[in-house]
């Protein structure tokens, strides 16, 4: 399937389910004006949900809520294993580690809503230093905080963009490098779309699940 293809199905889609793609775009943007507590579960969701299920994610999600900040390690290991399920230890792990720059998480984002720093500098830091978190889950969330510039190149994405002949193959590994390239494709396509690469996310989204993603 050609490029074109693609352009003239997401098209025809947005026809269909525009409006309840506005309205999850705007709950996004509604995020950012949540309390730090608020923000700091909002990035323990993205480390839950990387190489997850969304329904894993949302299980631990709506379950753990606040007390991401309040679990010692063991309670909290024993509560992924529930609801989260996959990489239960380690995911506890890089929650308990995140805590301990949660000041330096809120005075970014801080930075962030006041334009004092680029949204590439931030996407930067998450990377940099949030254990678990690669370019991917910096994206996702600051995508869930309502900046939409960025792609989020999860494995749902990678088989479509392979499967309608966008990319040539699938990177077994995803270098800074790749991602980059990859990036910029999907910015063009947006751009022939004329939409965020967020909003192209959740289209994209629901053309592999058939529903609109919830977070």
């Amino acid at each position: 399937m050609s490029k074109k293809i693609v352009i003239n199905k997401i098209k025809e889609l947005k026809k269909e389910i525009s409006s309840l793609v506005d309205i999850r775009l705007s709950d996004f943007k509604k995020n950012i004006t949540k309390n730090d507590n608020e923000l700091f579960v909002e990035l323990c969701f993205c480390i839950i949900v990387a190489n997850n299920s969304i329904e894993n994610g949302l299980r631990a999600y709506n379950s753990i809520g606040l007390d991401f900040l309040k679990f010692e390690e063991k309670e909290l290991k024993e509560k992924l294993r529930i609801t989260a399920r996959r990489f239960y230890n380690k995911r506890a792990e890089y929650i308990i580690d995140a805590r301990k720059i949660k000041n330096d998480l809120y005075k970014k984002i801080k930075e962030l809503k006041n334009l004092e720093i680029k949204e590439l500098d931030f996407r930067n830091w998450l990377a940099e230093n949030i254990k678990g978190f690669g370019l991917k889950e910096a994206s996702h969330y600051m995508r869930n905080l309502g900046f939409f510039n960025f792609a989020i190149l999860d494995r749902h994405i990678l088989k479509f963009l392979y499967k309608n002949e966008i990319i040539t193959e699938i990177p077994k590994t995803i270098t800074k490098k790749n991602y980059f390239e990859i990036e910029k494709i999907i910015l063009d396509l947006a751009e022939d779309l004329h939409m965020s690469m967020a909003e192209l996310d959740v289209y994209l989204f629901y053309i592999d699940s058939g529903r609109i993603c919830e977070k």
